[in-house]
């Protein structure tokens, strides 16, 4: 099992969104990288300098870190800074927090690939892991208590699990090509 913690703007989305993948074992939402201990959900409303953030734990036989990231860059507005949908702070910027150094490769190669494909810099920071405490109770799976919760991922990008099909390689190869799948799967440079 591997760990990777991800902010990107209100954390109720970001678990929902991550919890019908196969191979994503657990989520937990949390406020991540922050310089306090523990923090209350107000303290970070208040510029604690915490990001919302989710805890994945995966299995990298079923999921891959690059797969994970390719679907949190599909939910994340990655220009904007301290914003994602309505909301607005700190707190609500986007980051990649790794909890294993040789995690960074292959985030690296899905930025790179991102910030290509956009063509400009993205706004997401990418740092190692310096701490996670996870949110009161009330916040975890909440738009699976509150479905019509507020969320600025659209519904639609909250797929049942069983609609949801890896590609395979060739399947990959063809919507993104030859090139694109070397760089986003395995590392390779243009």
């Amino acid at each position: 099992m591997k760990t990777i913690y991800l902010a990107g703007g209100c954390f109720w989305g970001l678990q929902k969104f991550f919890d019908q993948f196969e191979g994503i074992i657990s989520t937990e939402s949390g406020y991540a990288n922050g310089p306090t201990e523990n923090p209350s959900y107000d303290e970070v409303c208040l510029s604690s300098g915490h990001a919302e953030a989710v805890r994945i734990v995966y299995d990298e036989n079923q999921i891959s870190l690059r797969q994970i990231l390719r679907f949190f860059f599909m939910v994340i507005d990655p220009f904007s800074v301290n914003r994602q949908g309505n909301d607005m702070g700190i707190q609500y910027r986007t980051g990649i927090y790794y909890s294993e150094e040789d995690q960074l490769r292959d985030i690296m190669a899905v930025y790179r690939f991102e910030e290509e494909k956009q063509g400009q810099k993205l706004a997401v920071e990418v740092k190692p892991y310096e701490n996670f405490y996870p949110a009161e109770e009330y916040h975890q799976k909440y738009l699976d208590k509150y479905p019509m919760g507020y969320c600025h991922i659209p519904r639609g990008m909250m797929m049942l699990p069983e609609e949801y099909k890896a590609e395979t390689k060739e399947e990959l190869i063809s919507r993104i090509g030859e090139l694109a799948y070397e760089v986003t799967q395995n590392g390779a440079t243009e």
